[in-house]
Order: C-alpha cells, then structure tokens, then sequence
C-alpha cells in the first residue's frame, strides 16, 4: 500500500502524517510531496526517515492512494495525472468539491455513494464537515428547511502564515500579516475571499455542499464566517428551521446515537463544547442544544470540531479506510 501525501509538510499535511500513523493505516511505503525547495529534506514517519520527493516522481511511483492537502491550483493540475496512472485522490482542497462529476463525501453520511470508478474524491470544506455530521440525523427525522450558520473559525484554518501573525501579535512583535488586520483581540467577519454577492467564499461553501453532502436541494442555509483569534478548533452557532416539530429529549438522543457526535450539553454543571476540548480529538461536539422560542419547529445549537483533524486531515483518512475496507482501491 503506496501513499503519498501531497503537501505533507503543512499545517494539514503533518496532521494527515500522524493520523497515518495513530490509525495504523496499512503503509507499506509512504511517499511525502512538498515543494520544490523542500525536496530532498527527510521528514520522519513512524521512527523511519522519509525523503520527500517532487510530485512528478510521486506520480511515478503509482501510489495506490495521494493524499492532497496543497492548494485548489496544484490539486487541479495534478490531481488528474495521478488518476491517470491509477491513483485514487483523496483532495482536501475546494477545486473538485463542486464539480458534478466528483463526490463530496463525509465517510459517517455518504460514503456509500463511492466505487472504483471514483479516482478523484474531494473531501469538504472544515466547517462544513462539522456543520453536516450534526444536521444529517436530525434531516433525516425532522427535515431541515432553512439554516442559519455563524461559525467562529480559529487561525488554524488559514495557515502556519496566520498562526504565526497571532503568536508574533501575543509576543509584541511586528512582522509579515496573513490578515489585512490584526487578529489578537479582535473578530474578522471574513474567511477567504469576497465574492460578488457580498458573501465570502467561506461562506459560499457552507451555503452550498451540504446540499451536496445530502442530495437535497429542498433546504437552504445561509452563514457568517468569522475568523477569531484561537489556535485551532472551529465552532458554529447554529440556527435549524424543520419541517416537523421535535422534542428535545429526542434530538439529544439521535445526536448521542450518531457516531462521531459527542453530545456535551448541561447548562447546570456549565457544560458545553470548546475549541480547547474538541483540540488533537476526532469528533464533533454538540451542545447548547435548545428550542428557538421565537418560531416554531426551529432548534438552536452550539458545534465546535478540531479543523485540522475532522475538519481535514481525519475525515480524509476516514475516505481512505473506507476505500480498503470496501476494497475499492485498484
């Protein structure tokens, strides 16, 4: 079992290695890619030294699986090429999660949808991923209409530039900005870019995949991406209009039965999820859970995930175990 791991010297792509190794994934060889300027330096794996190779030796090697967390413009260039020898890509970039011919694919929600044929797999957005793992068992019961999503996303999701700008801000220190402002003690309504409808692509995202995610267009949702300044871990306040009424008691029981879901939601003892719980941990966290009292049918609730982790790197890995287990890989 050949993987590589395309971008393996990231943020996602260290992440991604750890995750190999925890899980026990089956490697027989690894083959981490990176840069040009990083080719030929060693990165360790599981107590061996591994060089990292350029991308066009990585495609040589005919890895069984590649792993991509780089970027949408070197997933969209490469991704087809090691396809084309074989390969099945697990991207973890935005450029395939749209297209019509590619599944989106949440391993807990619809990875029965994946065969041999799919060469090429996106894997969704950070905050998407946690959004959807807690609103699948509840569409499923009470059918969603409308959701409104504020999400208050750490700067984990932006890079190791953003971490940095954060820790050089805390220490007093001016240096390079991955923010058009300062983000110690302060909250920037805007995650990626701006598009033409006012909308960030961040939040454009959220918007549009879990339709994907779920087959169903018969809902809508609506967001507000805000970057805040934590280290990791992403939360989202969330608002959930249903078609049929429900009863409390029963939404926390269909959470604590999802798997992947922690339920953590007792006002009295002042528990709830937190970016500083959910860190280094694989699942989504549920709480706040409550009935918005302002219209009927319609539940409010809190959903904090470790972005590097489910929100990336272990959802991903997750695709790939399925694949093994399912014997889809060539």
């Amino acid at each position: 079992m050949k993987i590589a791991v395309v971008g393996a010297t990231g943020m996602v792509g260290e992440v991604m290695l750890q995750l190999l190794a925890e899980r026990k994934f089956p490697v027989t060889e690894l083959i981490p890619v990176a840069s040009e300027k990083s080719v030929g330096k060693k990165i360790s794996f599981q107590g061996k030294e591994f060089t990292i190779s350029s991308i066009e030796s990585a495609i040589a090697k005919k890895p069984q699986i590649a792993i991509f967390s780089a970027g949408g413009g070197t997933s969209l260039e490469w991704a087809p090429k090691f396809a084309e020898v074989g390969t099945t890509v697990i991207d973890n970039s935005s450029a395939w999660r749209m297209d019509p011919s590619k599944k989106l694919i949440v391993p807990e929600i619809n990875a029965s949808e994946l065969t041999k044929e799919d060469k090429i797999i996106a894997n969704p957005n950070c905050s998407t991923i946690q959004l959807v793992m807690a609103l699948a068992p509840l569409h499923k019961k009470f059918t969603m209409k409308r959701v409104v999503v504020s999400t208050y996303q750490s700067v984990s999701g932006t890079g190791v530039k953003a971490v940095k700008q954060l820790e050089n801000e805390i220490a007093g220190v001016k240096a390079e900005m991955a923010y058009p402002y300062p983000i110690h003690k302060n909250a920037l309504p805007h995650c990626d870019v701006f598009e033409e409808n006012g909308y960030t692509k961040e939040e454009m995202k959220l918007a549009r995949e879990p339709q994907k995610i779920l087959n169903d267009r018969t809902f809508s949702v609506t967001a507000t991406a805000v970057r805040i300044p934590t280290a990791g871990g992403h939360s989202e306040a969330v608002n959930v209009a249903f078609q049929n009424d429900f009863d409390l008691s029963e939404v926390r029981r269909i959470l604590h039965e999802t798997p992947g879901i922690i339920v953590q939601d007792n006002p009295s003892t002042n528990t709830y999820p937190m970016p500083m719980y959910a860190h280094q941990k694989d699942e989504v966290f549920v709480g706040r859970i409550r009935r918005d009292e302002t219209q009927p049918n319609t539940l409010n609730m809190w959903i904090v995930s470790d972005n590097l982790r489910k929100g990336a790197a272990t959802n991903a890995i997750q695709i790939a175990e399925y694949l093994l287990a399912q014997n889809l890989i060539s």
